[in-house]
């Protein structure tokens, strides 16, 4: 009689994953840099460009996307999680347009911050654009799919945030001008007013529902490692000391949004940190086995165009490093830390 039961257990199963996989939100939208850009940079006037091999050599049909992996960035595991595309358009992107962004776009712009001197560092896109981008969009999908069902749809969308690391990086320790203006506590501050008014602003466009995350273990990038002679190349202690500084500030700020903003829900990724941290230190307990340098080239200094394709040093298999490019984490890392917080979205944002 077994086989009596074996069409309804291979239903329940199915069912099962389709609840599993059923979209809680209708869209996935996203604002930032490089951790979260999907090929903005492409289409933009910048030596900041990843649309190029080997960049993208592990992505779907391996051909560069203007991702700074060698396959998809969070945003794009974090859609498919949640039922909707396996991958999150970018914006200027001309092959993709209102239809497909219906349920996902990518405003972000690599090398961009909260600071709009960060963007003038490569001539990237400011983070002002990317809202006005933003405000573009609203348009083009009101007029789509119609005034009622372009507010749902925009209201109940789940809105990712992540930037900052090119505040400090590329702006505050690089160029003097932030240095001679405040002390890096200071810095920090008027970085999370800045986000703040961000905030604020795209709450005032509609936006309800946000995920944003802060400052990754930033001494602990290849770039900042290979520079560290004094330690050995280890970990830049004092970089991540701002990250972890910085985070608890906006931490603060987001539990002040939360209950001053009415309907407004941020969930703060703020365990992304430990985690990465934990990856680089303990790189094998995750399934890798090289930690300290990049894929790419030498893996110390290049990233963009220095990564490039023809380097007899570029690793063969991405998948047993942490990082492919000196300043960013490898597809597989990616999908480690979209991963760790997809739970805690689903749950919150359902």
């Amino acid at each position: 009689m077994a086989y009596l039961y074996t069409p309804w257990l291979l239903f329940t199963q199915i069912l099962l994953q389709v609840a599993k996989y059923e979209a809680k939100v209708p869209a996935i939208i996203v604002f930032g840099d490089s951790s979260v850009d999907s090929g903005n940079n492409n289409r933009i006037s910048t030596l900041l460009k990843s649309n190029f091999k080997p960049y993208g050599r592990d992505f779907a049909g391996g051909q560069p996307t203007g991702r700074f992996s060698n396959g998809r960035v969070p945003p794009d595991f974090i859609s498919e999680a949640f039922g909707l595309k396996p991958f999150v358009p970018a914006y200027l992107d001309p092959k993709y347009g209102i239809s497909d962004f219906a349920t996902g776009v990518c405003f972000a712009s690599a090398g961009t911050g909260y600071d709009t001197a960060t963007s003038d560092v490569l001539n990237v896109i400011p983070l002002w654009k990317e809202v006005e981008y933003y405000k573009e969009y609203q348009n083009k999908l009101r007029a789509y799919l119609g005034k009622a069902k372009a507010k749902k749809i925009l209201t109940e969308a789940l809105y990712l945030i992540s930037l900052g690391t090119n505040d400090f990086l590329e702006n505050y320790y690089t160029i003097p001008t932030r240095q001679m203006e405040f002390t890096v506590q200071q810095f920090e501050d008027f970085l999370i007013g800045l986000s703040e008014n961000f905030i604020r602003e795209i709450y005032s466009l509609g936006v309800r529902k946000i995920a944003l995350t802060g400052l990754p273990p930033m001494g602990c990038l290849p770039l900042e490692r290979a520079r560290n002679f004094m330690a050995n190349h280890d970990c830049v202690q004092e970089y991540n000391n701002v990250a972890l500084e910085f985070n608890g500030k906006l931490s603060n700020m987001v539990a002040k949004l939360n209950q001053e903003l009415p309907g407004l829900r941020i969930l703060f990724t703020d365990k992304i940190y430990q985690l990465f941290y934990q990856i680089i230190k303990r790189p094998s307990s995750y399934g890798f086995e090289v930690a300290e340098v990049a894929c790419c080239a030498s893996g110390t200094f290049e990233m963009s165009y220095l990564c490039n394709e023809n380097n007899p040093y570029t690793c063969k298999d991405a998948n047993k490093y942490v990082f492919w490019d000196a300043f960013h984490p490898t597809d597989k890392t990616n999908k480690i830390l979209a991963d760790s917080v997809t739970g805690i979205l689903r749950e919150t944002f359902k």
